[in-house]
């Protein structure tokens, strides 16, 4: 996978600042940037928990923040008008898609195989009645179950519209919640629902041993994390330690990490610090 920062001579760099949005694992992935970087002798600010995404990308566009972890299809779709078309979804076409729409200034470094993404989850006894592995397993079946997701689920081509084209998945009922937030996952963990719709790196996944279904047509868009970074602050240094974390960092190791943030409790910068530990990144 190439980089589409550019690299620039091994120096110091002049102080870099680190933003991240305002959830918890954009914080854990920020973290693990700040420290990795003040490995190498780089000064660090930390700028967590700006918002949303309009408003951490006018915090980069404008200098206020340096560089920042972010979703390859999440970006961009927000960057392109209407959404990012169907049919693109592998990784490496959203990466390089992603790529083209960037802001002036602004370059991503490698991605990661790991991902917050779209799935459909169900739990263990559920995958065992009905023999699901991957989402095709629903297509005989799915006629005797009931979905939770988000009410939006229920007209994006990434949801009910694509299931029903792609697998021939129809549900016998459809609950509108919310995104993979608590309300579908007590849903799901109750029995109220079979299926849910939950992001793959949802601690509940861990907590609980759910089943996500591989998503073998890659229906859902691909949200591998990437760090986006002004352009006038990239240098080798700085590249070859973010591109270390990506090449780390995996959905199922970020799903059992974050899972340290949001069910025990810790704080991101010992989790960032034990992660960095592990794999050998400082």
């Amino acid at each position: 996978m190439e980089s589409g920062g550019g690299g620039g001579e091994s120096v110091a760099a002049e102080t870099i600042a680190i933003g991240s949005a305002n959830f918890p694992e954009s914080e854990l992935l920020a973290e693990m940037y700040a420290q990795v970087l003040e490995a190498e002798g780089i000064e660090v600010e930390r700028n967590f928990n700006i918002g949303a995404r309009d408003l951490y990308l006018a915090a980069l566009e404008d200098g206020s923040i340096d560089l920042l972890p972010e979703y390859n299809g999440a970006l961009y779709s927000s960057l392109v008008e209407g959404g990012a078309p169907e049919g693109v979804t592998d990784p490496e076409e959203v990466y390089d898609a992603m790529v083209e729409v960037l802001p002036e200034g602004i370059v991503a470094l490698e991605q990661s195989e790991a991902e917050d993404k779209d799935t459909l989850a169900v739990l263990p006894e559920t995958a065992e009645e009905y023999g699901l592995e991957t989402m095709e397993d629903l297509t005989d079946v799915a006629g005797e179950l009931t979905l939770a997701a988000g009410p939006e689920f229920s007209e994006r081509f990434q949801g009910l519209i694509g299931l029903e084209e792609v697998y021939g998945i129809t549900f016998a009922e459809f609950r509108p919640l919310d995104a993979g937030g608590p309300l579908t996952r007590e849903a799901l963990l109750s029995g109220e629902v079979d299926v849910a719709n939950i992001f793959s790196t949802d601690s509940t996944i861990e907590t609980e041993s759910l089943v996500v279904l591989e998503d073998t047509e890659s229906l859902f868009l691909s949200e591998n994390i990437v760090p986006i970074i002004r352009e006038s602050k990239v240098n080798d240094t700085i590249t070859a330690a973010l591109n270390e974390i990506s090449a780390a960092l995996t959905t199922e190791n970020l799903t059992e990490y974050l899972a340290m943030v949001q069910v025990d409790k810790q704080s991101s910068s010992e989790v960032a610090a034990a992660f960095l530990e592990e794999f050998g990144l400082v």
